[in-house]
């Protein structure tokens, strides 16, 4: 995969993100669930804190600072892909590079995440979450699947004489 390549996956990335979650801001009102099949629902909803809600108190009215937080990781994951030299590393690191400038985006935009994808079960909801957070997992999960070995490789028999 060449670098424009993974420049154009992580502005695709950023794209899809964005228009998703502008629909979202369009056709959903806060609070109000949609159901669309049973177990999902559309259901606007704005995070202040990390993945999932984690650290939403603490970090509640501090979008600059979480959006700075979260721009040094981007650029640490950046160069990561623009190094990785295996191509699945390379597409995982590009789609959480382009799922966290989403993110960024709407922490300096409007001070918090837009979220509208909600899966339950009976009572049960997963945290709500929208198209950049899905990058950032499947980024993730090409990452640690680049590192598993696909084949054993065999080792060269050591002399011990």
């Amino acid at each position: 995969m060449t670098r424009a390549v993974l420049i154009c996956l992580i502005v695709a990335t950023v794209v899809a993100d964005q228009l998703t979650k502008a629909a979202a801001l369009s056709a959903l009102s806060q609070g109000i669930a949609v159901p669309v099949f049973p177990g999902f629902n559309l259901t606007l909803g704005f995070n202040e804190g990390a993945s999932f809600g984690m650290m939403g108190g603490v970090m509640a009215g501090k979008p600059l600072l979480m959006a700075a937080l979260t721009g040094a990781l981007t650029l640490a994951f950046a160069v990561m892909a623009f190094r990785a030299q295996h191509p699945l590393e390379r597409i995982g690191y590009g789609l959480v590079v382009g799922g966290a400038l989403g993110n960024i985006i709407d922490r300096l935009r409007q001070g918090a995440v837009t979220d509208f994808l909600d899966f339950y079960w009976r009572d049960w909801h997963w945290p709500t979450f929208n198209v950049a957070d899905i990058a950032i997992t499947l980024g993730a999960v090409l990452i640690l699947a680049a590192s598993l070995p696909l084949r054993r490789r065999k080792e060269p028999v050591l002399d011990q004489s």
